[in-house]
Parts: C-alpha cells; structure tokens; sequence
C-alpha cells in the first residue's frame, strides 16, 4: 500500500485504491483487477482498520460503480467529479529472475592517487574470493549493489565504501536510487550469502558434528519429529520412514504397481511414483515422490507427471508432491526403504532382465545406518573403485564384497544387508590390496581411483528465504518477504521457500490455477540463480492446509487451523464487512463540508488536508468537520473563502486568531505563495511529510 495524491489522476484500471476517511474507509477495484488482487486489497484495509481504528471504521467495497451509487457519492464528495476515462497502468518495473542472476565481482583498491575498480568473476561466485583485507562491489545485474569490507580492512577504505559505491552506478550509468547495501565480514546478510557457490560459516565444523548427533538422537522418536517441527525440517525428515510405502513403475505412459519384495530396487532409465502415507497428531498425512532417473526419456518424464496428476485426484488433492532427481534423494526417501534403496544402470531390473547372464556388474554402497545409505551401479572398471566405501562385484560364478581402507565398522554392517538384495550368491570378502586376480580381470585390469580420506561434508551457513510469484507482466518476477511469518502466506499466492537443500512451492487454496506451472518456476528459479545451485534439488509442491513439518519447521511459529474456517472474498464482502449504516450521514457530512471548507476549484487535494483529520491522525477516528478551539466551534465559512494575511497568523495566541481559525491548522489558512515562501515547499509537500516533521516546522516558523 503506496500514499498516493488525493486525486482521480491518481486512478487506473488495473488497480486498487483505498479512500480513508477516518470513520469510513471505501476500496475502489479497478475493472481489470483479479479476485486475488481484490481480496489481497480487502486483506490490507481490515488490516489497516485493525491496528489503526480499533475496528471502528467501517469498509466500504466499490466493485461495480453503478450499483455501488452511495460510496461514489462519498467519493465524487471528496475527489470532485471525475473527468476523461481512466487510463490503463503503467506495466510493471520489477527486475526479472535473468537479470538478478547477472552477478559480477569487483575489487576496489588504490593505485597512487586514483582508485581502481578491477572485475574479478561472474557468476557463480566462490567465497574464497573475498580476503579480508581488501573491499569488494557486488554488482547484482544493476539490480543493487554490495560494497563488502573485509574485517581487516582500514577505516579509511571503510569511510570511503559508500562514495565508492554511488562512483560506481554512476560510471555504469545505474538509476541514482539503485540500492546500495553495505556489507561487513562476518555480519553479511542471507541475500548476499546466497549470490556465492557455497557459504560456509567459522563454526560449520561443529554445526556438522551437532547436526549428526541430532539425527542420531532423534531418529527413532517420531513424536519429537511431530512436536517440533523446526528439528523435522533441518533434518529434512518428516518420521522415522515406518508409514506405508506404495511403488509405482511408469510404463507405456501408465503407472504399474511395483511388487513390494522390489521396493526401492530402481532404474536409472526409468521412471517411479513412490506414495508414502504416515500419521501425525492422528491425522493421515500422505507424500507422493516423483522419482525421475537420469536416463529416462523425455516420454517417461512427462507421463511421470501426468500420472502424478491423476493420483492426486484420486486424493482429493492432498498430496504433498516432491519431484527428485535421480543421485539427489532427500533423507527420508533413504529412510522409507531402510537402507534397501538401490539403483541399477539403464532399465533393467534387479533380476537383469535385458543383460547378458555372464555380465559383470559393479556397485557401489554407501552409508552407514538405514536412514542414509544408498547404492548405485556405477560402470565395472578399476577407476570407479573408492577407498571410502564397499564395492560390490558380480560375475558369472561369484560376487566379491570390496571393502576399501577407510570404511568404517558400520559401512561394512549396512553393506552385508544391502547385497544380499542384489544377488544370493556366494560373497567373496575382499580386502583393499589384497584382492585376487580374478578380481582385476572382471574389472578389466588395475587403474588408479582415489583413495585420499573424504573430508566431512562442508554445511552451508545459509538461511530460508520466501518470494512470492508473480508473472503478471510475462517473465517470472520473485519478490522477496523478509522477515516472513505464516502471515504472509495468502490463499490467493503461490509463494516460493529456499532452504538451499529443497525449494518448497507453497500453492494457495485459490491459486490452483498456477499448479502445472509452480514447479516450472522453481526450475527456472534454480536455472537463473546466481549462486550456480544445481538444476537436481528436491521441488516440493505443498498445498495450502496440508504442509508437512518440514515446511512448516521454516516457520517461527505455526498455527494449523489457521485456515480452517476462511471466507472467500465474496463472502468477507456480502457478510464480513456488516452493513455500512452510516452511508446517509457521512455523504450529508462530506457534501456539507466540501460548500463550507474546500477551496472553490471544487476539488478536495493535498492542499486541503484538515479536511480529513481523521485519516491522518490514527488515534482519532472520527471525521472532523469542524474547527475547534478553546470549547467553541464556530462556521468556517468566514475565512474559507480567501486566505488569510501571515501577520494575523504567525506567533499568534489562540485568542488573537481571526474568528474561525483553526489553531491546530494556522499553516493552512497562508496563501499558496506565502506558503511556499515561508515554508519553502507547497502544501502539497508539506502535508506528505510524517506528522512529527510538520509539528517541527510549525514550531520553528510560529506557526505551532
């Protein structure tokens, strides 16, 4: 919501526009607008007659201003009769997702006398670009602009940052109010952090280690995962994975169940529905995954998702859906198979249907319990072996269990239960560099492979970001909520939740319109981030009502029936706003006080502002249409139709003041030009400025 003047002109077709008048408060729609714009609109003025009328003012809604007469009366009173059509609006300004993701680098430095601007890199940025000793501009497409100081940096260089800065838009020929943010080391702000590859923090070491020992502790107290949501969203686990498990295979674009002895057994050439139901709090919860294998054909994944489509019709659109990516699956896709999760090369099945009976096959397990372990067949040579893990080798008459040097105690334990779903044959135990030569020739001789000890993974220190969706003028425009509450989520939206690891498309319960398409924007959202994010994190698509903790845990706080009794906006209009029964009084008001108070060109404007005190002033909310001073009241017809000379106004006592003057309002009665003289600002100026600037001003100059 934008002050605009107090004018028709200020009027168009495409949007909304709020008339306070204090005791009443009349929303006009523009023809062009939609029923989300419209009650977004209505959603703002109860807002506003909530925390600023003590839910005293009335609403008044002018949808169609024919049958709407008594609010156009009110109006027509107040802005005058309007004149010409209404023009269309202007399109919108706001930066698109390609032109953010147009990140450059700069180093600032001095060279003798002159400063010099060096470019650095594009996109995507690494941290450790950015040393501590020296100062650096971010240039975010001319979409803002970082100026981040090293924590060595000298004071100098520090006070000479901001300058620096607006030198820079300047040479590049920016707008004079692009956003400038400057930015010290250690205290750099999610949005900056978010331009970078990775961002890792001083304390990411124990955040892993604190992160491990959360999961271990909790993996088995479900109720704890339900209780606090905050745990069961950094953990990315919604339960323990024990809820109903279903698979569904996709076949001739048609879903074919997948018997439960193959659950979790996968192909990389196709693809799978996996729906998981679960209760939390006594209630049926249900995730459908969309499991997309990196070799599946275009065809596959399109019937993936009409069929996803039609199974959550059969659920009356409850289904929370998550779109993985083969090689990416989330925690608690692992979890739902405990740790049985494998993934066999092109389309052929655990039983190798399609491949030769004396093929050699190679797999590669990893994990440690049933919450994290996965296995892939990867290609059977020497060079795809790691020191890290367990190998598994099938041939035709044996199958060798490859455990390298670095594999821990409880890699060895998950890796017994895994092979046993790939093949019953007799295992061969092998140690690193103590392999048979059989073992080799399977491989097709002996290659280098890495062995150096794998590093604990590096958590990013990044934090949740909300945008909320808009296509309105034709490429994808995400404008950013900071602060974001559950609040700011609007039946109407579809918004979008980065937590780095998933991208979560939250769909309004009247935004169903923009379904097919929400996960196409969290698709382009990854393609054109800047931060070079991979195209394969998790999208989850979550229905307003039905979002799973690991959505909600994003949220400092969560109220589940939030939702549960919410009018439609035609409701909220036909019976939540009540009757407007002051309609009659406040149009005889209005009309009588525009012949006695308004200047004679017959339209009410900034240069009149005590004519609505109560729409300026929050704590009163009445419309006054009176001066009153020391008791009396007293026409204001006496001094309305002319000004009044600065001699009979300034450094006056309220005795001394010409009858009818306002005292609280003595600037007002000034001429135009003695106004601007006095005052150095038209009145228009001047009644814009906040209530505590103009009280300064009239103290200064007399006229308080």
């Amino acid at each position: 919501m934008t002050l605009v003047e107090l004018s028709w002109h200020s009027f168009n077709k495409s949007d909304i526009f709020l008339l306070d008048l204090g005791k009443m408060m009349i929303q006009w729609n523009g023809p062009k607008t939609s029923t989300a714009e419209k009650a977004r609109g209505l959603a703002l003025t109860r807002s506003l007659q909530d925390r600023e009328r003590g839910g005293r003012a009335q609403i008044g809604v002018v949808d169609d201003e024919a049958e709407a007469t008594d609010l156009m009366q009110i109006m027509e009173a107040v802005l005058g009769c309007r004149v010409g059509n209404l023009h269309t609006a202007m399109p919108s300004k706001s930066i698109d997702q390609l032109q953010k993701a147009n990140v450059r680098l700069y180093h600032v430095y001095e060279k003798g006398k002159d400063v010099v601007i060096q470019e650095l890199s594009t996109c995507p940025l690494a941290q450790d670009l950015l040393q501590e000793e020296n100062c650096y501009i971010l240039d975010q497409g001319g979409f803002k602009i970082y100026v981040w100081q090293g924590r060595m940096t000298s004071l100098q260089e520090k006070k000479a940052a901001f300058s620096r800065a607006l030198g820079f838009i300047q040479a590049k020929g920016y707008p004079s109010y692009t956003n400038v943010e400057v930015v010290d080391e250690g205290a750099e702000s999610a949005a900056f952090k978010q331009l970078f590859r990775s961002w890792s923090g001083e304390q990411r070491k124990n955040k892993h280690l604190r992160g491990v020992g959360k999961l271990l502790q909790v993996k088995l107290d479900v109720g704890k995962l339900h209780s606090h949501p905050e745990l069961a969203a950094q953990l990315r686990m919604v339960d323990d994975g024990s809820g109903k498990v279903e698979v569904w295979s996709i076949q001739d674009s048609c879903r074919q169940p997948v018997d439960p002895t193959h659950h979790g057994q996968l192909c990389a050439g196709n693809c799978y529905l996996v729906l998981y139901t679960y209760q939390k709090m006594g209630l049926v919860q249900y995730i459908l995954y969309l499991w997309q294998g990196l070799q599946a054909a275009a065809h596959k994944i399109k019937a993936l998702k009409s069929n996803a489509e039609e199974l959550d019709l059969q659920y009356h659109g409850v289904l929370v859906q998550e779109h993985v990516t083969m090689g990416s699956e989330p925690p608690h896709f692992l979890a739902i198979f405990q740790g049985q999760l494998v993934i066999f090369q092109g389309s052929a099945g655990h039983d190798g249907k399609g491949q030769p009976e004396s093929a050699t096959r190679l797999f590669h397990v990893r994990g440690t319990d049933s919450y994290n372990t996965w296995t892939l067949e990867v290609p059977a040579r020497a060079s795809a072996l790691n020191s890290n893990d367990i190998f598994l080798l099938t041939t035709a008459g044996l199958c060798y269990l490859w455990f390298g040097k670095g594999c821990s105690g409880d890699q060895r334990e998950m890796a017994r239960t895994v092979v046993t779903v790939i093949s019953r044959k007799d295992k061969e135990m092998v140690l690193e560099g103590q392999e048979p030569p059989h073992f080799w020739e399977a491989l097709g001789g002996r290659a280098p492979y890495p062995s150096d000890k794998r590093l604990p993974e590096d958590v990013s220190d990044f934090q949740p970001r909300l945008f909320e969706c808009s296509i309105q003028t034709g490429p994808l425009v995400l404008t950013e909520v900071v602060f974001f509450s559950q609040e700011d989520l609007d039946k109407y939206d579809v918004m979008l939740l980065d937590t780095w690891e998933e991208i979560f498309l939250w769909l309004g319960a009247a935004a169903s319109q923009w379904k097919q398409e929400a996960v196409a924007w969290g698709q382009e959202y990854l393609k054109t981030h800047p931060g070079g994010r991979s195209l394969a994190t998790p999208i989850v698509l979550v229905k307003q009502g039905h979002e799973p903790p690991t959505f909600t845990g994003w949220f400092h706080t969560w109220d589940p029936y939030k939702w549960t009794s919410n009018q439609s906006y035609e409701e909220v209009v036909e019976g939540g706003l009540g009757a407007v029964s002051a309609i009659s009084e406040i149009t005889a008001q209005v009309n009588n006080f525009q012949l006695s108070r308004w200047p004679s060109n017959g339209r009410a404007g900034p240069a009149a502002p005590w004519a609505l005190k109560g729409s300026k002033d929050s704590s009163k909310s009445e419309l006054e249409l009176g001066p009153k001073a020391g008791g009396r009241s007293s026409s204001p017809r006496s001094v309305a139709s002319g000004s009044l000379p600065r001699e009979q106004l300034m450094h006056q006592a309220v005795e001394d003041l010409p009858e009818g003057v306002d005292p609280a309002h003595k600037e007002s009665y000034l001429s135009d030009s003695d106004f601007q003289e006095i005052f150095g600002k038209s009145k228009e100026e001047f009644y814009s400025m906040a209530k505590w600037r103009q009280q300064q001003e009239k103290k200064q100059l007399g006229f308080f």
